[in-house]
């Protein structure tokens, strides 16, 4: 069974969340979308904080947020525990997320970033493993501030 991917983004980023779904399916993942579907003006939290939910309680293992900077998804996914969501603009941060700090939630500056862009930190961040050892350690110290 694919890994399901939890996508959803603001009004900022409507387009380009249908361009990564796209890109989910052809890589073998089951994107399930939360939202927003328009171009009418939306709160971004309204569409964080079920995605940042769904990880928290290990439903998924991981999920993509956009909006125009990408720091508003941010703020909101990781305000829940066990919730790393990184700004993401190029692959080579999106490697370094996923390898340094787990990054499970990718958040992408719809506005900052082009599909092909956005494709290519898609993939760098879907295949890049945690490397664990000394970055174990920090990860469990990111946690332990959480609720402090």
């Amino acid at each position: 069974m694919p890994e399901i991917i939890p996508i959803a983004s603001d009004h900022a980023g409507v387009e380009l969340k249908e361009r990564l779904k796209r890109e989910l399916s052809a890589l073998g993942y089951s994107p399930l979308d939360l939202g927003t579907t328009g171009a009418e003006s939306v709160d971004y939290p309204d569409f964080a904080h079920p995605l940042a939910e769904k990880v928290a309680r290990g439903e998924v293992n991981r999920g993509v947020l956009l909006c125009g900077t990408g720091l508003g998804m941010a703020y909101a996914a990781n305000r829940h525990p066990g919730v790393r969501a990184a700004v993401v603009w190029t692959p080579e941060i999106a490697e370094l997320a996923r390898q340094h700090n787990d990054a499970n939630v990718l958040v992408l500056p719809a506005r900052f970033v082009t599909d092909v862009q956005a494709v290519d930190i898609l993939k760098r961040w879907l295949d890049t493993p945690f490397a664990g050892g000394r970055h174990s350690r920090r990860v469990a110290k990111i946690e332990e501030g959480e609720g402090t």
